[in-house]
């Protein structure tokens, strides 16, 4: 019964982390276009 909880928990952890770096890129790719439509160049580095 433990070991089925602790496989649980790291599943748990794993799709939370998947979904934050997918999230980050969104976001990342969201603000890129942003930037570009109001300055009309590449954002900074």
């Amino acid at each position: 019964m433990m070991q089925n909880e602790m496989v649980k928990r790291l599943m748990w952890s794993g799709l939370l982390a998947g979904m934050s770096a997918l999230a980050s890129i969104a976001a990342t790719r969201a603000a890129t276009v942003i930037w570009r439509r109001l300055f009309d160049e590449e954002p900074p580095e």
